[in-house]
């Protein structure tokens, strides 16, 4: 028997969807679990996944359209099957089929289901969230009896994010509740049946409604004595009166009222049995009038406490295929590199002294973290692990030293690479440094320029950072990062004076480095940059 299937409401201020994505197609076979969309909501892009197996048969939204919740999506069932009733707008009754098939099908529709009465709707517990796996019913807002219309709060349920409304979209008599208050059930399973007025629901199977069940809440039902119905109804409106009793009110109007700091005892409600609901907290206006007692003195109003108004935006913008592959790599690198990180501070006295010296010859501007790449490449050359590729049998040992220096783009990040940067001087360095930058923020780059790194530096110190930690650029085994120079008092021969410092991280792969030779590289780096005389040659 065919199943249809409608826009889910994948998150509590879902109206519509749209369909981003079908990974399935019609007459592919489906089972329980397969994920058969992508679904943009107002919040994200879920996947939405079959709880039926079966061929699908039908589609009823294509990709790029935007559909209400509760529109036919897709319909599920028997290769062949013929669904030509459903898409008539018959979801509630299996097609007709002939006689021949009804015999030959009859002792198998025995043995597993009843068919759904006409106008019966089976509830279940909905995917409230994209995480979500389960459910608690918090509180049942109606009971076994009640006359329920479409867009009734039927009950609010605890997920694994916050507690939400629930709400109908049916109309009819709430003929059975198939999970009680305080109980957790999976996505999926009965919630609840919704029908005509008097319909016998107890043949249902399939986890709907057992018979002994549905008997014993009809006669707990009829048997409740009126006088309790009456003091059952008198409690309620008791506790939603302002004279310190509960105050009822769906979750989302108290996070409004807390929000917008509202008293919720001054708010009327408009829901059943006075329930306060959203639009009771939204259309709230504060009295500014004083109380009945106080008017027998002059005074002035009350002075009511300022609740800042606003309007909740936002822009959703398309992540760029850079940004994407920014993600997966640094994601990659962070969840299978162990990382670990250290950390020391460099005396530039002697660099900036140097710098400057270099600069005044004709022609030269060479920056710090040139002379930062250079004694990278050198402290490279004395501590090879440090220059390595981790892969699952072996450890590479890199015999040329290429750096990969990272450039801030418009879109992100890219690190071009100065091929065997051990054989540059410092103002071979900087020439070429320049001009990949600018072939980086004019999107030139060629993918040869971008590869073959077998260390980073990362420098934020044009920033003002004094000090951070960077993700490793895989394949490469560490990334230096260099914070700012920063003029403070230092201690030099026994006396306090004015220096010049810049701290700098080394981020290892454990994997590759152990801290040691990571200590060592470290010292040997400030050595080169503490006497850059060292580096000219």
């Amino acid at each position: 028997m065919a199943t249809v299937i409608n826009m889910p409401r994948l998150s509590d201020t879902m109206e519509e969807g749209v369909v981003a994505k079908w990974l399935v197609k019609k007459g592919d076979k489906i089972s329980e679990g397969d994920i058969l969309a992508e679904i943009e909501t107002d919040k994200a892009t879920m996947e939405f996944e079959s709880f039926y197996e079966g061929t699908l048969l039908h589609i009823g939204i294509e990709e790029g359209e935007t559909a209400p919740v509760d529109k036919l999506l897709a319909i599920i069932g028997d290769e062949g099957e013929d669904i030509s009733a459903l898409l008539n707008g018959d979801a509630t009754v299996a097609p007709e089929t002939s006689d021949e098939k009804k015999d030959e099908e009859a002792p198998a529709a025995t043995n597993s289901t009843t068919e759904i009465p006409e106008g019966v709707e089976i509830i279940t517990m909905p995917r409230l969230s994209d995480t979500m796996e389960e459910g608690t019913v918090a509180t049942w807002l109606k009971k076994v009896g009640d006359a329920v219309e479409e867009g009734d709060i039927l009950a609010e349920i605890e997920t694994d994010k916050a507690t939400m409304e629930f709400e109908s979209f049916y109309n009819g008599t709430l003929l059975h509740i198939g999970i009680e208050e305080g109980q957790t059930a999976p996505v999926d399973a009965l919630l609840a049946i919704i029908g005509p007025a008097g319909t016998d629901v107890s043949g249902l199977k399939d986890g709907t409604v057992a018979a002994s069940a549905k008997s014993e809440t009809s006669t707990t039902s009829a048997a409740q004595p009126e006088a309790e119905k009456e003091e059952l109804q008198t409690a309620t409106t008791t506790n939603t009166s302002a004279s310190g009793g509960r105050i009822f009110a769906s979750p989302l109007a108290k996070k409004i009222a807390s929000d917008k700091g509202i008293d919720l005892s001054q708010v009327k409600g408009t829901g059943e049995n006075g329930r306060i609901v959203k639009k009771d907290v939204e259309s709230f206006v504060p009295s500014v009038s004083a109380p009945a007692e106080s008017k027998k003195v002059t005074a002035s109003p009350a002075v009511q406490a300022f609740v800042p108004a606003g309007e909740v935006s936002f822009e959703e913008v398309k992540n760029s295929q850079m940004r994407k592959a920014i993600a997966r790599g640094l994601s990659a690198s962070k969840f299978t590199a162990p990382h670990y990180y250290l950390t020391i501070e460099v005396d530039m006295d002697n660099a900036i002294s140097s710098r400057k010296l270099i600069n005044e010859l004709p022609d030269v501007k060479v920056s710090f973290n040139d002379m930062v790449v250079k004694a990278c490449a050198m402290a490279l050359r004395k501590h090879p692990k440090v220059n390595t590729t981790w892969k699952e049998d072996v450890t590479v040992f890199n015999k040329h030293i290429s750096i990969g220096v990272a450039v801030a783009v418009p879109d992100g990040l890219v690190v071009p690479v100065l091929p065997f940067t051990d054989r540059m001087n410092i103002m071979e360095i900087d020439l070429l440094v320049r001009e990949l930058a600018t072939k980086a923020r004019d999107k030139k780059l060629t993918p040869q320029e971008m590869s073959g790194s077998t260390f980073t530096v990362s420098n934020l110190g044009m920033f003002g950072i004094q000090e951070f930690t960077s993700i490793i650029n895989q394949p490469n085994s560490a990334i230096l990062s260099v914070g700012t120079i920063v003029q403070k008092p230092v201690v030099k021969d026994g006396q306090i004076v004015v220096g010049n410092t810049m701290k700098v991280t080394l981020a290892c792969d454990h994997r590759t480095v152990d801290g040691a030779t990571g200590a060592q590289f470290l010292q040997t780096l400030k050595q080169y940059l503490e006497n850059p005389v060292t580096m000219l040659a």
